[in-house]
Order: structure tokens, then C-alpha cells, then sequence
């Protein structure tokens, strides 16, 4: 399905990457190995094509991924916020109780929800097999789905495939296309920070195209870090870097059963562990944030057949949350979407999607920017030239800014263009 939707998509995606912050440094071609301590492979098994031969190669049919550490790491995780629930999600949640765990086995294709007993069964025994093959405890190993609801999923295939998995510390990218569905590329980041007087990575993959919004953005992802880290700062570190990336994405306003973010610390860099509330702690947390802002904004630049990525961005209002709350709703809106897919700038809908976010704006203190060009004061249209607007319209990446002018709460959220592609790609999904 990915090559349907062109070479030219593809590089625009991996190539709207945002510059990191100035005590960052970005690893060029780093993803979820980039941090030592860390190995990752992937094979076809057969998951979405049954007719296909399996191997340990060709990324194009590759619809089986595991990452494993050298040693049982700290480790937290994020799940979906829907109430049905896939079967890897209840395995995963129970495992992650302790706060320990060592790899992640991933399939594409089936999303294993839906499917009863004998589903959980399959999870179970996926993740139980999948540590047999890596050699570690079955207790450590969680498991993720994702693809089409209320199918079985294949354990004959999963079975075999599994033992062509030999990860190392070169699979990242074929895990990366491994997890991929109606994604056009592999989404893959990696960032180097200095804490403990040490060098420490944080590195990272994801994969989601379309069912993707706030409450977790339906999507799965596996974080990873070589630093020590103290379990009470796994924990908060990893949902505020959600809270501002993960859950700041929405692509068409459907949330899914799957969702699934996992940050795992190996400890590698050999430093005692960083605490909540430090310097370092607050370095690491940094670098975490980053990362995951950076997959955020390539989920939604991936959106099922979109043509442009749009940022908002929300200033003055009464606390961040608001900000951000705000700027969801925004990015959210098909009448949004849509105007920016026709360069229409249409600014009364962005107005319109910010009264529907927050019942206590005044609208007459709201400023709206498209681009570099200023068309709404005080909740009344601005002079502006409507054809320079268009234009700045069908850049790469369209930027929205919303001044709410009632404080000093900053938010950013990301979506992209809604098109006939995207009416297609669903419409198409079993057939």
C-alpha cells in the first residue's frame, strides 16, 4: 500500500524533521537502537499477506518486530484510552505492574482486538514465544498489534515467524517497517543529551497513518534510553512527553484499541539512577519530550493520504493545559482540515474550532495567524492579502497561530490536510 502513495510524500515526511534544542544533538539514522544496551529485529511471517513466503527480509512485507534489551530494564508504558480493548494491551498492562520489563514483540496486519479468549491466549503465547527466541524471561516480554479489529490473529504464521527473529543492534530500521500499516515511511528519531557527566541517548519508533487522536493518538511506539533511570521519573517523564506529543496528533478524530507507547531504560550508560526533580533528571525528561515530539509530528505529517502538516499553535491562554486543549480542538476540525487541503483561508473556522475547545474565550480578544500573515484581530477579520495567504497555504508544513490574549498558556498540537486519499485508503481497508 505504501508505494500507492509516492516517493515525493515520503521524502517530504522524512524531511520535515524540527531542529532539536541547542543542549540536544540529533544521531543521524538513529531509532530504537540508538541507545546502548539495545537490539532490534524483524521478518515477514505471513501476517499480511498469508501467500507470502516468509523470510527475515524484504521491508516491504515485513509484519513482525521485536526490540530486547542486554538486561531487564525499568520500563513504563501508556495505553489506549478506549474502553475496548485489544488483547496485547491487558497483557502488556499486567506485565508493566513492576515497572520492569525487557522487550516488545510487535506484529502488523491484526490488531488482535476483538477476539475473545482465544485472542488473549494469542497475545500471551506470542510474547511467551517471542522470549524463548531472544532468551529472556517470558515475564519481561510485552507484546503489541496493530491492524485490522476482529480477526484472528494467524499463530501458525506468528509462530514461524518468530524464529526467524535475530535482533541486533542493526535491525532497528526493519523494525521500524515492520509495525508499519497504511504508513507511507518508517518513523524513526534518536537524540544524544549530557547528564551525570556522561553521554546518554534517548531514541525511539512509531508507527500511525489514520485512526489517530488525543487519549494516547492511536498509534504504537517504543522509546528507548541508555540512561539509569529512577522508576517515579519513567513514570512522569514519560506521560508529560506524551501529554505534549503523543496526545497532541489528530489525523481524523478516531481513537483506536491498540494504543500502545513503551520507554525502556537499560541503564547502559553506567550512571546511578536519575531522579525525579533534578537537573539531570529534568535533562533526561527534556530529551524524552523531544523525541516524542519529533515521532508526534511524523505520525501526523504520515496521515492517511495527507498532502501537508499543520501545526497550531495556542499563546495567552489561561494555563497550558487550556493552551493545548485548545489547539487539539483546532487541529481537529475536518473544516480545518479541509480549508487547508484547498488553501482556503478560511480563518472563521479556526475562530469557530477554538469556541468549541474552550466555553470561556472571549472571542473578541483572539488574534489568528496563517503563516506569517495576521487575518483575524479581536475576533474580526484583518486586512490581508487573501493570495499570499492561499500561497503560504500549500507549503510543506502550515502553521496556525491562535493569541487567545488571556494569559500565559502556550500549546502546539499537529494534524494534517484532510483529502480524497484519506476517503479512499478507508474505504479500501479490508477490500
Amino acid at each position: 500500500m505504501t508505494g500507492d502513495r509516492g516517493q515525493a510524500e515520503a521524502d517530504a515526511v522524512q524531511g520535515n524533521r524540527a531542529a532539536p534544542r541547542d543542549d540536544l544533538s540529533w544521531i543521524a539514522s538513529g531509532g530504537v537502537t540508538a541507545a546502548r544496551g539495545f537490539r532490534a529485529g524483524a521478518a515477514s511471517a505471513g501476517i499480511k499477506d498469508p501467500r507470502h513466503e516468509l523470510s527475515a527480509s524484504e521491508a516491504g512485507r515485513l509484519d513482525l518486530a521485536v526490540v530486547v534489551a542486554d538486561a531487564p530494564c525499568v520500563a513504563h508504558g501508556l495505553f489506549t484510552q478506549c474502553q475496548v480493548v485489544a488483547a496485547p494491551v491487558i497483557v502488556s498492562r499486567e506485565k508493566l505492574a513492576q515497572s520492569r520489563a525487557q522487550g516488545i514483540v510487535i506484529n502488523s496486519g491484526n490488531a488482535n482486538a476483538c477476539t475473545g479468549p482465544a485472542g488473549l491466549a494469542a497475545a500471551r503465547e506470542m510474547a511467551d514465544l517471542a522470549a524463548r527466541q531472544v532468551g529472556i524471561d517470558p515475564e519481561l516480554m510485552l507484546v503489541a498489534s496493530t491492524g485490522v479489529i476482529g480477526v484472528p490473529l494467524p499463530m501458525e504464521h506468528v509462530r514461524v515467524g518468530i524464529g526467524l527473529l535475530r535482533p541486533s543492534r542493526e535491525g532497528a530500521r526493519d523494525a521500524a517497517h515492520a509495525i508499519m500499516t497504511t504508513d507511507l515511511v518508517p518513523k524513526e528519531y534518536a537524540l544524544a543529551f549530557d547528564a551525570a557527566g556522561a553521554k546518554m541517548v534517548v531514541g525511539g519508533m512509531a508507527k500511525g497513518s489514520g485512526m489517530v487522536h488525543p487519549n494516547m493518538a492511536t498509534m504504537l511506539s517504543v522509546v528507548t534510553t541508555d540512561a539509569a533511570l529512577e522508576p517515579r521519573l519513567a513514570r512522569a517523564a514519560l506521560q508529560a512527553a506524551a501529554d505534549r506529543s503523543f496526545n497532541q496528533i489528530s489525523i481524523d478524530g478516531a481513537t483506536s484499541t491498540n494504543d500502545t507507547l513503551v520507554l525502556f531504560a537499560s541503564g547502559a550508560a553506567g550512571n546511578a539512577p536519575l531522579q525525579q526533580g533534578t537537573v539531570d533528571g529534568d535533562r533526561f525528561a527534556a530529551a524524552l519530550e523531544a523525541v516524542c515530539i519529533e515521532l508526534a509530528r511524523m505520525v501526523a505529517r504520515d496521515g492517511e493520504g495527507a498532502t501537508r502538516l499543520i501545526e497550531v499553535v495556542v499563546e495567552g491562554a489561561r494555563s497550558d493545559e487550556e493552551a493545548r486543549r485548545i489547539a487539539r480542538e483546532v487541529v481537529r476540525s475536518n473544516l480545518v482540515k479541509a480549508a487547508v487541503y484547498g488553501r482556503d483561508p478560511n480563518w472563521g473556522r479556526v475562530l469557530a474550532a477554538v469556541g468549541n475547545a474552550c466555553a470561556t474565550v472571549d472571542a473578541n480578544t483572539v488574534d489568528i495567524f496563517i503563516g506569517d500573515h495576521c487575518v483575524a484581530l479581536d475576533g474580526a477579520a484583518a486586512p490581508f492579502d487573501a493570495a499570499a495567504v492561499s500561497a503560504a497555504m500549500g507549503a510543506d508544513e502550515v502553521r496556525v497561530r491562535v493569541a487567545i490574549n488571556r494569559g500565559t498558556g502556550v500549546g502546539r498540537a499537529w494534524g494534517c490536510d484532510l483529502t480524497e486519499g484519506y476517503v479512499k485508503i478507508n474505504a479500501e481497508y479490508t477490500t
